[in-house]
């Protein structure tokens, strides 16, 4: 029998069907995929061999989890990946507010229904799509949301008695029975309100008003939280976290690599953009070594973190300046610059906390030295070192181009409309470049020349070799010591 056949718990009986618990169901879909060799989380990079061991450790052994971690570590996104471990479907009595199984009944509603037409009883299958719901914890979350309350206005259309308890109106929870369930941000929660969960996780039945009532509830709870609210707003109160069977650790991706395979997944590209912009690889290294950089910046709050959607939004920042030049220029197609790293200091400054220094200094200088340590860590990876300290006699690989600068009678500014043509060519001027790239970068792709180009100028800058002028319509590179030098 199929499921589009079984519309009565007759029915439902003689196919065979089994009943289980959400947690059975979880447990035994992993199972079967942990054998079968396939990822029940797909999509979620960077946790392989960390977080996603320990969530599958939680599921076998049937625990409630609370996912802690910062903003932007996919805590979300793992709980609702977690419907793909649900059966399809399953089957609930038809007219039931709390998904009702017909072979084990909790509700009045479904008892009394089930035992007035027997075999009878219309059912009606639940696909795992809607077995998922999610309440942000804020603090104006009441008992009667999540729980329930009595509803006079029931009481007044039925003409029932306050005591009766058909009466009572089913909150978020009992009407997600059978269904998995998550509460971010659990700490902002407030303390009374997480006490009513006490029972439900426990002994898995709910308490309303003054009702004798026991609704023992199939529900798998998830719930999220970060470590900043424990000190800023609130806290998981300690009986409640006794209940919580795994709490796992969440964490940001631990490499560039990691990174760029989730900004490329999560980045919201248009077509036009994908067909126009190319965008070069160490343009995508440099983006997430940016974040790297803010993670570990004296200027920003370590506590609060820095988000997965700073590097996603700065990307497509990132390719929306390069798209704006575009329409500008009239090319056709262009290639990210190192200049285009300006358009993205809106996206830094919305997505960081600042300490006192950091606000100081202001949020769009911090953005800017954000850049600029990036690019000098980068650097170091492609080219060789450059030294605080070197004998005046010491040659270094820089020396043509610093000279170049030196001995330059013209400035040599980089505008922001200038089209690809006119950028190549003021590029192709500082021919040491092309002798510094073939000596240490003898692979660099034509199309990423540039950009490689333009990065090696910026980490001269950075280390003190050159000068870097920004004014509105462009940047501008100098050799430091030359006004001075040509002044005396």
């Amino acid at each position: 029998m199929t499921i589009s056949t079984i519309k009565t718990l007759g029915d439902l009986k003689k196919s065979g069907y089994k009943s289980k618990s959400i947690k059975d169901e979880l447990r035994e879909n992993l199972i079967s995929k942990i054998m079968n060799k396939e990822s029940a989380f797909t999509g979620v990079h960077g946790y392989e061999n960390t977080v996603i061991p320990e969530l599958e450790r939680a599921i076998l052994s049937k625990h409630n989890i609370n996912l802690l971690g910062l903003r932007g570590q996919a805590k979300t996104r793992l709980a609702r990946l977690m419907l793909n471990l649900l059966d399809e479907y399953i089957p609930v009595v038809d007219g039931s507010e709390i998904n009702d199984d017909p072979l084990s009944p909790i509700s009045r509603f479904s008892i009394e229904t089930i035992k007035e037409k027997g075999d009878k009883t219309p059912i009606y299958w639940l696909h795992r799509s809607e077995r998922f719901a999610e309440k942000l914890a804020t603090p104006d979350v009441t008992v009667a949301d999540i729980i329930g309350d009595v509803d006079p206005i029931k009481a007044a259309n039925l003409k029932l008695s306050y005591a009766d308890d058909r009466v009572i109106h089913y909150g978020m929870i009992p009407r997600a029975n059978r269904c998995i369930f998550v509460i971010n941000e659990l700490p902002d929660l407030q303390a009374r309100i997480q006490v009513a969960l006490f029972n439900i996780l426990q002994e898995g039945d709910i308490q309303i008003r003054g009702f004798k009532l026991r609704l023992p509830l199939d529900m798998q709870f998830l719930f999220t939280a970060n470590p900043e609210d424990y000190t800023n707003r609130g806290s998981i109160v300690t009986p409640l976290k006794d209940r919580i069977g795994s709490q796992i650790l969440t964490h940001y991706p631990q490499d560039i690599e990691t990174a760029k395979i989730i900004t490329q997944q999560e980045a919201k590209q248009d077509a036009r953009q994908t067909e126009t912009i190319f965008v070069p690889e160490l343009a995508k290294d440099l983006l997430e070594q940016i974040v790297f950089e803010a993670r570990d910046s004296e200027y920003i709050d370590v506590k609060s973190g820095v988000s997965a959607r700073l590097s996603i939004t700065a990307f497509e920042n990132l390719l929306s300046t390069a798209e704006r030049r575009l329409l500008i220029s009239g090319d056709k197609k262009t290639t990210v610059r190192l200049s285009d790293f300006d358009g993205i200091i809106p996206a830094i400054t919305g997505k960081v906390e600042l300490v006192y220094e950091g606000e100081e200094e202001g949020a769009a200088v911090v953005a800017e030295n954000l850049i600029g340590k990036a690019v000098k860590s980068l650097f170091t990876v492609y080219f060789p070192e450059i030294k605080k300290l070197e004998k005046q006699t010491a040659e270094t690989p820089y020396d043509d181009i610093i000279s170049w600068f030196f001995n330059s009678d013209e400035d040599f500014e980089i505008l922001n409309d200038f089209n690809d043509e006119k950028y190549k060519s003021l590029i192709n001027k500082i021919t040491p470049l092309d002798k510094l790239i073939s000596e240490y970068q003898p692979n660099t792709k034509k199309e990423e020349m540039y950009f490689v180009k333009e990065f090696i100028l910026w980490a001269l800058v950075e280390h003190k070799k050159l000068s870097k002028y920004k004014f509105e319509d462009g940047t501008q590179f100098k050799d430091p010591y030359g006004n001075f030098m040509s002044g005396l």
